[in-house]
């Protein structure tokens, strides 16, 4: 992750509206999660050792534990202030979470040692260029039991410029729909493209196409790789590890 990326998701006001703005800009995020969990073919008393890239708020390891009590799960994120909100969502079941504040582009080198049945993660690697995603997801591969599985619940980008302007525009009418009145971040159609143009470029946005994402989890060393689920501009894509 950039250091800009980082830098932005630690600002305090940043932190305290995420899981706000989520819910405005990225409604389908639970139905994301939802279906990367079902997709994992274990019983829910296994004790799961898992890998959550990019944990933010910890909505998706929450998730996760929900559906495996008995797992452990390793949250690796660039900001300690998410780290702290997560601490907050977790509750107790944060026993059951070692927290690790670091850059997720030394994947190998901070788990070196560790093995994991699942690896996932949302909203999180689309703000990696395609050489360093390409690399995390190596090094993802590589913590992995035989076996294991990897799901990213993630952005892309249209490979076509017109179908892309199309589904930007159906965002921004959605998040207009969806944002509390008075929020001056958008307060109209270009007040909203403009927020999310400076986001997008303070947070360093980078999202791939579809098929260059499955050619990357193919190339990282993953078979069986898939779309699980896709709706515009979002998608949840993964793959087993042999």
């Amino acid at each position: 992750m950039a250091g800009g990326s980082i830098d932005a998701y630690d600002l305090p006001e940043r932190v305290a509206r995420y899981d706000a703005d989520m819910a405005v800009m990225h409604p389908n995020r639970a139905k994301m999660v939802e279906v990367a969990l079902e997709v994992l073919p274990f019983a829910p008393e296994e004790p799961l050792a898992a890998l959550d890239i990019g944990a933010g708020t910890a909505y998706f390891t929450a998730r996760f534990l929900e559906a495996f009590p008995r797992a452990r799960v390793q949250a690796l994120d660039g900001a300690q202030a998410m780290i702290e909100l997560a601490r907050e969502r977790l509750g107790p079941r944060q026993e059951s979470v070692t927290f690790s504040v670091a850059d997720f582009r030394d994947l190998g080198r901070i788990l070196g040692g560790e093995r994991f049945d699942v690896v996932f993660s949302s909203y999180a690697l689309h703000h990696l260029t395609r050489d360093e995603k390409a690399s995390v997801v190596r090094d993802a591969v590589s913590l992995l039991q035989p076996g294991g599985w990897l799901l990213n619940a993630d952005i892309i980008v249209a490979e076509s410029k017109r179908i892309e302007e199309r589904v930007q525009d159906i965002r921004v009418r959605g998040i207009l729909q969806r944002a509390a009145a008075g929020d001056p971040r958008f307060a109209g159609y270009e007040a909203t493209r403009r927020y999310l143009d400076e986001m997008e470029a303070a947070e360093g946005d980078r999202p791939i196409t579809l098929a260059e994402d499955l050619l990357v989890l193919r190339e990282g060393g993953l078979e069986d790789v898939a779309v699980f689920w896709l709706e515009y501009r979002e998608a949840v894509t993964g793959g087993r590890k042999p």
